[in-house]
């Protein structure tokens, strides 16, 4: 399972869902399934992220095992 610091970020950062959603380029509701850590982004959103945030995509994604 991939876990992400994804809302607590969003939040730290004053965005709302649809603010983070229009910059990544996706819909408001990806954005919710991606904090309920019920969407695994694919890569490339991965980096998108990461970069938006300006920290490592590990500070943000988490692989737990099992």
């Amino acid at each position: 399972m991939i876990r992400n610091r994804v809302y607590e970020l969003r939040t730290a950062a004053r965005m709302t869902q649809e603010d983070l959603a229009r910059s990544l380029g996706v819909t408001r509701q990806t954005i919710i399934s991606l904090e309920k850590n019920k969407y695994v982004p694919s890569l490339e959103m991965g980096f998108k992220v990461a970069r938006l945030f300006g920290k490592p995509v590990e500070e943000i994604f988490e692989y737990e095992e099992g």
